[in-house]
This record gives structure tokens, sequence and C-alpha cells, in this order.
């Protein structure tokens, strides 16, 4: 058996995965229940602000005042959010190791957005869309 996933949003799925555990109760085999990930929608809202740091604010790498890509921004701004700087060392240099948004949670996710926006708000940054209709609107926030 490959697998089989149940998004447990009503009672009849609910009963098909329960029904499915039943009918499949193979020792060795695994469940796991947890939250989706987030949305494409989610990974789009961040995106704007992410670029809005790139192209307004310099970071301090290696010394000096530099311009980063959003990219480097996030992996940045991900770091503050969890309250930590994960590191590694290799080579006789040291790494930051990017925090995955594809991992978290619609939940964490959208506290993640909060946060992402707060920090824009807080450093005079203004969120920068490649399109009109995402500007005025149609896209806002995590749902």
């Amino acid at each position: 058996m490959s697998g089989q996933i149940f998004f447990l949003v009503h009672d009849v799925a609910r009963q098909y995965a329960h029904r499915a555990i039943d009918d499949h109760g193979l020792d060795g085999s695994m469940v796991k229940i947890s939250e989706p990930n987030r949305t494409l929608e989610q990974n789009a809202a961040q995106w704007p602000y992410l670029e809005g740091f790139a192209k307004q604010k310099q970071l301090c790498i290696n010394g000096a005042m530099v311009w980063a890509n959003s990219d480097d921004w996030k992996d940045v701004l991900t770091g503050c959010y969890n309250g930590e700087m994960r590191m590694a060392a290799f080579d006789g240099k040291v790494i930051m190791l990017p925090q995955r948004t594809s991992k978290m949670g619609k939940r964490v996710f959208s506290e993640w957005m909060e946060f992402l926006v707060a920090m824009a708000a807080q450093s005079g940054v203004e969120p920068i869309y490649k399109s009109p209709a995402k500007q005025a609107g149609e896209l806002v926030g995590a749902a």
C-alpha cells in the first residue's frame, strides 16, 4: 500500500480515515495527523514584503552594509521570527541555515505573516507588488 491522505474536514472524511485504519491495520504502519501546510496564496503574500526589504533596506554582512536579495531577507527574518539563528560551521566558515516556510502549517504561517508585516511597518518598508491588481488588495495577507 503506497499510502492514503485524508483531509479531516467533515464527518464522512473522518469515517473513511477511521475505516482505512481498521481495514489496513498493518503492523509497522504509521498514522500521522497534522495541520495542513501553508497555501500557495499564503506563500505569495510574503514575497511583496520580502522584496520591499530587499529594495529598501541594507543588511550588515561581513561588516559591510550591502543590498541583499529577498531570499536572504527571508532567511534573516524567519530566523528573527523563530528567535534563533541556525548556524553551521563547515570548512572553517559559519553558514546561516534557512528556515522553511513551506513546512509551516497554516496557523504558524499566518503568525509569520503578522510578524513580517509588523517588521516591515516598524522598519518603514513598503511592500513591492509586481502586479497592480495585487497592490489594489486582491491578495491581502494570509488566509
